[in-house]
């Protein structure tokens, strides 16, 4: 069941005819726009096989207003340098106690960005590897190896990192795994058919996780 904040929220907004997903707009000069074509063939991969009902395209939304309320599912990519302001950091930290999800993509290059500042969001929390038991490897699609490797960049092993408040995980912090390159148009990354249908299947299995828990 999700928190008080969205269940609020939801009796004074109209509600639409499909739920809604957003990409995350931020500052510090990261390409945060990077891999157009992921999130709206991951939501297509989504309604067609395991019964969401999401608008085909995500929406833009920044941290700083209200509008990122309105999303269960916010999702963070690209290469280069992210900056929260203050207002943002709060907010953040609003939404993702309040009952939604961030995921956290590194497309190659975030990793010191992001790790510095989630700190600023949770002082208190540490990213910690998630065991390969967890629910989000589970269902509705088992990969009993943990995360899936995608797109190779430094011959790293994929990890999925998780921030976990009272027991429930409220951010996943993929890397090395880059599963938004396996989300794209066959033609962008030319990868195998089998790697993609990895990659869109955790990615069911991430957004199932976001609107179910």
């Amino acid at each position: 069941m999700k928190h008080f904040l969205f269940v609020f929220l939801f009796l004074f907004i109209p509600v639409a005819k499909a739920q809604e997903i957003a990409l995350v707009k931020y500052s510090g000069g990261g390409d945060w726009y990077a891999n157009p074509t992921s999130l709206p063939n991951l939501i297509a991969y989504c309604n067609a096989n395991v019964g969401t009902e999401i608008a085909p395209k995500p929406i833009t939304v920044e941290l700083s207003g209200s509008a990122l309320f309105l999303y269960p599912f916010i999702h963070i990519t690209g290469h280069g340098n992210i900056v929260f302001n203050d207002t943002e950091v709060k907010n953040l930290r609003k939404y993702l106690l309040g009952g939604g999800f961030l995921h956290i993509d590194d497309n190659y290059g975030l990793d010191q960005y992001v790790r510095r500042e989630m700190k600023r969001v949770f002082p208190e929390l540490d990213f910690m590897e998630i065991s390969k038991d967890h629910t989000i490897f589970k269902e509705p699609y088992s990969f009993p190896n943990g995360i899936p490797k995608i797109h190779e960049h430094d011959n790293k092993p994929p990890q999925a990192f998780g921030l976990f408040k009272d027991g429930k995980l409220i951010c996943l912090y993929t890397y090395e795994t880059d599963l938004g390159d396996g989300w794209e148009d066959p033609e962008v990354h030319n990868n195998p058919a089998e790697t993609r249908e990895k990659a869109l299947k955790m990615g069911a299995n991430i957004i199932n996780y976001a609107f179910k828990y």
